[in-house]
């Protein structure tokens, strides 16, 4: 947030937790995404409690989209959507450059 309102950029925060994207809406930031598409999910201790295999995500956007469905709290985070195109905002330097 901090590097759009540097540069003046008008933007929107979604709470995800209070208002998580929907499976359309995960389905657009995965077909736009720049990243691969497994960095999308954390993998944190919630993942590790949830005895997932971070393998079954490369590669494969419709195993992300599902568990980001199902599991809120692993959406990867920000996310920085412009038009149809998206990336992960971290290290938080990519964000300058993919919103100018």
């Amino acid at each position: 947030m901090a590097v759009a309102e540097e540069e003046g950029v008008n933007y929107q925060v979604v709470l995800y937790i209070k208002e998580p994207p929907d499976r359309a809406t995960l389905e657009k930031i995965v077909a736009g995404l720049e990243d691969p598409v497994e960095d999308l999910v954390r993998k944190d201790s919630k993942f590790k409690k949830l005895e997932l295999n971070p393998d079954d995500y490369v590669n494969n956007p419709k195993r992300v989209v599902e568990i980001l469905v199902k599991h809120k709290q692993l959406l990867q985070r920000p996310v920085i959507v412009k038009g149809k195109k998206a990336i992960i905002g971290r290290p938080k330097d990519r964000i300058k450059d993919f919103i100018l």
